[in-house]
């Protein structure tokens, strides 16, 4: 069974930096595509990034270009989300999603940016 689970969600001021990890497991990591999406407080699902398997594209929401970062370790099992600049609009629970589909999700981490 997969199995995704955030961690790193926190408290920061705006302007500060974050970053996340989702542990994987139960499928094959490596072969698997992985995203990132959000939701903030009250609102809708929002798709954030996206990795390739290889972890050689990436792909970015237009709100998150230039401040925020996907990575990968398939040696780990772990995706990453480095997040820069980080503004009040930016607080929402924070999901890793897998698969080219987005099949599989984990429970979500919590971001709060404010003073």
């Amino acid at each position: 069974e997969a199995q995704l689970v955030e961690s790193g969600g926190a408290l920061v001021q705006p302007g500060g930096s974050l970053s996340l990890s989702c542990s994987a497991s139960g499928f094959t990591f490596s072969r698997t595509p992985m995203s990132w999406v959000r939701q903030a407080p009250g609102k809708g699902l929002e798709w954030v990034s996206d990795i390739n398997t290889g972890g050689d594209d990436t792909y970015y929401a237009d709100s998150v270009r230039g401040r925020f970062t996907i990575s990968r370790d398939d040696a780990k099992g772990t995706l990453y989300l480095r997040m820069n600049s980080l503004r009040p609009e930016d607080t929402a629970v924070y999901y890793c999603a897998a698969g080219e589909y987005f099949e599989n999700w984990g429970r979500g981490t919590l971001v709060t940016v404010s003073q």
